[in-house]
């Protein structure tokens, strides 16, 4: 590729050939900030709009989380264009989004169904970039479906900026230069969950673990088995089981008469609705065991899983990486547009989605540029407030944002429908770092 320089006058930018040139080399000429900046796929040039790709599981056992994401996804594009109360406009700093789309480009989007599987995910985002002309790609559910996502976005010279995904890999041994993930990671729960199950708890347990067999399951387990059997938990067993299995009671049966004294569902969505339900229904709950009571652990927790749940989830430790109840101001803005627009509070699958298509929009405006390399360099590293985590940072290295995590329990009585989980514990940011190289990976190149 070759470097171009593009000429802008008080009338605006000028493109080259021969007519032009003569009328350039007459009018006073400004170099704005990217002007430098070479060709890139999907460059919007001189069009008055820019297209956003949100690609979230509208079918298969996490739709319910899809769903929620897509509601705010529309209302950050609502807002990017001056449209609303602006929500969390008005309570990000720094900013430098000013109401008026993307550098003074109207925001547009299409949307894709990643069914909550990597082959069709990938497809679909494939199909944005291609057809569409997307300049950025968000969204998802699964871990699965962000890394393959993530992997052709590096490939294809697109940002991705991650939904929900929450395994250590989407930014460990799987990162990627091009994407960027704003959710906690399956570490942090362990770290958040742990102490607080030490205490709740004790340290002479004997744990069940029951796995979603892909790359977020295997790392959520392998998170909490290291805090626990840190403080002296004993690992009875642990049991792979299928992403939207519906029925879990031949996996639960052998948790009862394995002497194990604490079930942790390494489950989601619907999986962990379902599970729960059924360990339930079988008893667990009600099982002395070792002299113990019965417990139940969900290390990845949501507002709509608990819904899902019931009376299940009544009492129930998890972790979560964010929560409606929250009381600063960036959570109170959030959860007044959402609610205002859609009729019920936001879950935390929508609130990481609404924020991440922020974040992505005010990295262009700082960098003055939708040229990835230079919206990238201005992501990494960048710190921000007032986005309902308190201050957060885009952890130059691999991409991931660290700030407080919740630990949350389900709620015993709750005040309304959607009072259903209680937070426990603010797990200080301190807490949860970790070396970066723990991981691996490689981001790669700023250029593809």
């Amino acid at each position: 590729m070759t470097k171009r320089i593009i000429p802008v006058t008080r009338r605006g930018v000028l493109k080259g050939g021969s007519a032009l040139a003569g009328a350039a080399a007459l009018a006073p000429t400004i170099f704005v900030r990217g002007a430098w900046a070479e060709d890139f796929r999907n460059n919007p040039g001189s069009a008055g709009s820019v297209k956003l790709g949100f690609n979230v599981p509208q079918t298969g056992p996490y739709a319910d989380e899809g769903a929620d994401e897509l509601r705010a996804y529309l209302l950050a594009v609502k807002h990017l264009n001056g449209e609303g109360d602006g929500g969390m406009l008005n309570t990000m700093t720094p900013k430098s989004l000013k109401g008026n789309g993307i550098l003074g480009k109207k925001v547009e989007y299409v949307t894709g169904d990643t069914q909550t599987k990597s082959d069709a995910a990938r497809a679909s985002a494939k199909r944005m970039i291609e057809k569409d002309g997307v300049l950025m790609v968000t969204g998802g559910s699964s871990s699965g479906v962000a890394i393959a996502v993530q992997g052709l976005c590096q490939e294809m010279g697109i940002i991705f900026m991650a939904g929900l995904t929450h395994s250590n890999d989407t930014t460990g041994k799987d990162k990627r230069r091009y994407g960027f993930r704003h959710f906690f990671n399956a570490y942090m729960s362990g770290a958040a969950l742990g102490p607080v199950l030490e205490k709740e708890y004790g340290k002479e347990r004997r744990a069940y673990h029951l796995t979603a067999d892909y790359t977020w399951g295997w790392t959520q387990e392998e998170s909490m088995r290291k805090f626990t059997e840190g403080f002296g938990w004993e690992t009875v067993a642990a049991v792979k089981t299928p992403v939207g299995a519906g029925d879990f009671s031949q996996y639960i049966t052998p948790v009862l008469n394995s002497g194990a004294d604490v079930l942790v569902l390494n489950h989601y969505g619907k999986d962990m609705i379902n599970s729960l339900t059924q360990a339930v229904q079988f008893g667990l709950r009600d099982k002395q065991v070792n002299g113990k009571q019965f417990e139940i652990v969900v290390p990845l927790f949501s507002r709509l899983m608990a819904q899902g749940a019931g009376d299940a989830i009544k009492g129930i430790l998890g972790s979560t990486n964010w929560n409606w109840s929250l009381q600063d101001e960036g959570s109170k803005a959030f959860v007044k547009s959402f609610g205002q627009e859609y009729g019920a509070p936001p879950s935390m699958a929508a609130h990481t989605c609404y924020v991440q298509t922020l974040l992505y929009a005010n990295a262009c405006e700082m960098a003055g540029t939708f040229y990835p390399p230079e919206v990238i360099k201005a992501l990494e590293g960048f710190k921000f407030d007032g986005m309902g985590n308190g201050p957060t940072e885009y952890r130059a290295a691999d991409h991931q944002c660290f700030k407080d995590v919740l630990v949350v329990r389900g709620n015993e009585n709750p005040s309304s429908q959607f009072d259903l989980l209680k937070v426990v514990q603010q797990t200080p940011r301190s807490q949860v770092e970790y070396d970066p190289a723990i991981f691996g990976g490689e981001l790669g190149p700023y250029k593809v």
